[in-house]
């Protein structure tokens, strides 16, 4: 078993970015010169990945045109001499990937989303990436689950410590065995307050999991919100078979939210050697 297809939630409204996401998805606002899907997505597919399917809706076609490939552009690119911009536009990475546009009709939670994938995925184990989610490290956060998997072919999420402030805002593993590289997870729980969270271990937006989630997901009943959660499909799960959390190791940063998403634009544009030094004084002059 190989981990070919990565599924990829971009339905959401980005009720947060309003009113820039009005007309434009939360997905494809630029972190610099790139939109933040693009980054989810060559993760994936330096993780292995050839098979990447968008949930999204039909209002969203810009993430579409911005992967097929677009030849009218490239040749005025080439004819006025700008070759090397022709990989930025069309990167080579993307050309043996195979892209699906799945429509769900109604945001009914990522549960819901996941469930869309189910007549592409069939019966393969498969990945999610939040996009929402920006990491960075040595080895990618998707890398490092596939690692867990290949060894022990069992479902991986990938887990990081998140202060008592924030602990409400994620779901929250009950840890059981830990190794040097995993934990087992013998509980997970949806949003909990702090006083009841069963750990400072929270989900981020990377998961690895077996087909038998799907199963999980049609079982699962519809939360306070009209949602279907992946944790409650999880905490299904666990009952079942094994699922594992890998702490992950690297930067994240939550780009759902305006904070995050200005905290990955600053530390982006200070690692880009073309704009590094005019920044950091523009940051001298701001403070």
């Amino acid at each position: 078993k190989m981990i070919k297809k990565a599924v990829l939630p971009v339905a959401g409204l980005g009720t947060r970015f309003l009113p820039a996401s009005k007309a434009t998805p939360k997905e494809m606002l630029p972190i610099i010169d790139k939109p933040l899907v693009q980054y989810a997505v060559e993760e994936a597919i330096n993780a292995g990945i050839n098979e990447i399917i968008f949930i999204t809706s039909p209002e969203k076609n810009s993430i579409k045109n911005h992967f097929d490939k677009n030849e009218e552009i490239e040749s005025r690119l080439i004819k006025s001499g700008k070759d090397d911009m022709v990989k930025k536009l069309n990167p080579d990475i993307f050309s043996n990937i195979t892209f699906y546009y799945v429509n769900q009709e109604t945001q009914n939670g990522l549960g819901d989303a996941i469930l869309h994938a189910e007549s592409i995925i069939k019966n393969e184990d498969f990945a999610v990436l939040l996009p929402d989610d920006l990491f960075f490290s040595k080895r990618s956060c998707l890398s490092q689950l596939i690692d867990i998997y290949n060894e022990k072919k069992s479902s991986v999420i990938a887990v990081n410590k998140i202060d008592k402030e924030n602990i409400h805002k994620y779901g929250v593993i009950k840890p059981g065995k830990v190794s040097d590289v995993f934990i087992n997870v013998q509980d997970i729980v949806e949003k909990p307050s702090y006083k009841d969270a069963p750990s400072d271990i929270a989900v981020c937006g990377r998961y690895v999991l077996t087909s038998s989630i799907f199963n999980h997901l049609k079982a699962t009943d519809f939360d306070k919100n009209g949602e279907i959660q992946l944790t409650d499909a999880i905490r299904s799960l666990i009952k079942d078979e094994e699922v594992l959390a890998c702490l992950y190791k690297g930067e994240k940063f939550d780009c759902g939210s305006k904070k995050g998403f200005v905290h990955a634009t600053i530390a982006l544009a200070l690692r880009d050697e073309s704009i590094s030094e005019d920044i950091k004084k523009i940051i001298k002059d701001i403070i």
